[in-house]
């Protein structure tokens, strides 16, 4: 693959390229991993800055329909919008349904949009492995904000705030309940919480939703990169496409502030080491992938599955053996 072409290509805000890019980067076959790396590496100083924008919730709560009314409205102000939405991999066949622009059929026809699915390959935190990487071809591509759809499981989604500038948290209306399991994490790292579905029957519980976790929010210790009445929470129906002008003055407003103080560039170094150290864990384990690392791997097993060893004694004997 000509790298110097398809990063001039990207440059120029070639699909295709970019298509072709994306699927590079989530390959595992190492002569792929090295052409990224080569990629990734030339664009890095294309000198272009989108808005990251993460997004999480439960399943349910309408983050599909969120993203097409909020990604349409973002494209009739001009911006030209990336969706990298994250489908959850089968832990049987390792297969995704991939089924993201099929649900958002209104942006996928948008000229200023492009919507791609990625599997999570059973990656923990909501995001696929080289999610980080596709936001940055991206971001190269020339698009202004680029939003990211986590698989939405669990309270381990808070991951994708080490990708994004701001994370967004949906609830449902009266959900309270559900999201008993999976919102100390991610209430700590919600930049804003929007309760959706505030229409119809349903407005009265959104109004009650969003005012409790208006409170709760205000018992949360405030964060330094936060200006006054950040983190906060809002009322929107993507169905009815209200609210979303609101939602997006307010993402803004954040985002300004924290240029003008000096958080946004703090936060987007320390997301750079934190993946940095990332690769480096990864890249430790791909040791482990070797014929003479298994066999050692597999006769420690042994002793463990028989009791002769306990596994932490058997993993420190492992670790010797491998130094050494």
């Amino acid at each position: 693959m000509n790298i110097p072409e398809l990063s001039s290509k990207i440059l120029n805000g070639d699909r295709r390229a970019l298509a072709r890019a994306i699927t590079l980067v989530e390959s595992a076959r190492p002569d792929h991993r090295a052409q990224a790396g080569e990629l990734i590496e030339t664009l890095k100083d294309s000198g272009r800055q989108a808005i990251r924008i993460g997004l999480s919730g439960t399943p349910g709560v309408g983050k599909s329909t969120f993203i097409e009314s909020f990604g349409m409205m973002l494209t009739s102000l001009d911006l030209r919008v990336a969706v990298l939405a994250v489908d959850p991999s089968s832990s049987r066949s390792g297969g995704s349904i991939l089924g993201d622009k099929t649900r958002m059929d209104r942006l996928s026809r948008e000229p200023n949009a492009y919507i791609r699915p990625s599997p999570s390959q059973s990656h923990l935190g909501g995001v696929a492995r080289r999610t980080r990487e596709a936001v940055s071809l991206c971001e190269a591509a020339g698009f202004d904000v680029i939003l990211i759809e986590t698989v939405g499981v669990g309270q381990s989604e808070t991951v994708v705030a080490e990708i994004s500038d701001l994370f967004v948290l949906l609830l449902a209306p009266a959900g309270g309940d559900e999201l008993q399991g999976v919102k100390r994490g991610i209430m700590e790292m919600a930049d804003i919480i929007l309760v959706n579905k505030a229409d119809g029957d349903l407005k009265p519980a959104a109004t009650r939703t969003c005012s409790d976790y208006a409170g709760a929010l205000r018992l949360l210790r405030k964060r330094p990169q936060d200006p006054e009445d950040f983190p906060k929470a809002m009322m929107v129906s993507a169905l009815e496409e209200q609210g979303l002008k609101t939602v997006w003055d307010e993402m803004t407003t954040l985002t300004d502030w924290r240029h003008e103080t000096g958080h946004f560039g703090g936060r987007r170094a320390q997301q750079a080491r934190y993946w940095f150290e990332e690769e480096v864990r990864h890249s430790l384990l791909a040791l482990l992938q070797t014929p003479e690392a298994k066999d050692i791997l597999l006769t420690a097993s042994d002793k463990v599955t028989k009791g002769l060893k306990t596994p932490t004694v058997a993993a420190q004997d492992v670790l010797r053996e491998l130094q050494g």
